[in-house]
């Protein structure tokens, strides 16, 4: 005998539902933890960048109608007026959906492509994922801290003009699956986000210098063919780095990939495979 099925998966209005009890959850836990959330954008936009990065919209995806991409830019533009020139103080939390809100198509979002249990799908607000990349990307070369991420699992695509390392994303979906970081520091820093040139770019500012920069490093890449199947398995280390060269330097694991992989195995480098 099978196992009995949820509750959300019996008819769409116990989904309906269902969400609707994560999201009061999500509520309510926010209101007992006491988070303060950053949610002062100003446009005058700080002085000493930390770090900039810009991403292509319009990538290529094998298998992927290139409609669900131009729509993603879309999507891209009005979700990123919500997180564009937010200031995050001392002491308070950035909540990728507290800025961005419910992407709905009454607000003028357009299907994009989506990932749910490794399959490909598009709803109306797909590709946000590449603005909490982009943000959670910046976010670890800083000294900010991370407090909720959701790794992608799987390996659905083969690289393709990759330049970030694999593994360095995060999933997002409205609103229990977000993206957070705090700001533990003494110092104030300020997002700045913008569509240029077909790449969503982006920078991470301060109020004053920071002595130290942070470098991202993928080690220990390689495909391996194991009983159920291949799997693409690394390593993600942070290093710090001071300005003062007289001072000490340090590097830390911060992440280990062992991700299924999804798209044909004859796609794989054979100079990548142990």
């Amino acid at each position: 005998m099978g196992e009995g099925k949820l509750f959300c998966q019996y008819h769409p209005v116990c989904y309906w539902l269902s969400e609707r009890k994560e999201r009061l959850l999500r509520l309510l836990k926010d209101l007992a933890g006491g988070a303060r959330f950053a949610a002062l954008q100003q446009e005058q936009l700080l002085p000493a960048l930390v770090v900039s990065h810009r991403s292509m919209i319009l990538r290529p995806l094998m298998g992927v109608d290139m409609a669900l991409q131009q729509n993603k830019a879309t999507n891209l533009w009005l979700a990123s007026v919500h997180v564009d020139r937010l200031v995050i103080r001392p002491g308070e939390t950035f909540s990728f959906w507290r800025r961005v809100g419910d992407c709905t198509a009454a607000k003028g979002y357009l299907p994009g492509l989506t990932i749910a249990g490794g399959k490909l799908s598009s709803a109306v607000g797909g590709g946000l994922c590449q603005l909490a990349n982009l943000i959670h990307w910046m976010v670890l070369q800083s000294p900010l801290t991370v407090t909720e991420l959701h790794h992608h699992t799987d390996a659905i695509f083969p690289d393709s003009n990759r330049r970030v390392p694999f593994g360095t994303g995060t999933s997002v979906y409205y609103n229990n699956v977000d993206y957070r970081f705090r700001n533990d520091t003494h110092h104030t820093f300020q997002l700045h986000i913008w569509l240029e040139g077909g790449d969503l770019c982006g920078e991470l500012l301060c109020d004053q210098p920071l002595p130290c920069r942070w470098r991202i490093e993928e080690r220990e890449h390689h495909y391996h063919l194991e009983e159920d199947g291949w799997y693409r398995n690394s390593e993600i280390w942070k290093r710090t780095i001071p300005k003062d060269p007289g001072e000490a330097g340090e590097e830390k694991l911060i992440f280990r990939n062992h991700s299924r992989v999804l798209f044909d195995p004859s796609l794989i480098p054979k100079e990548e495979i142990r």
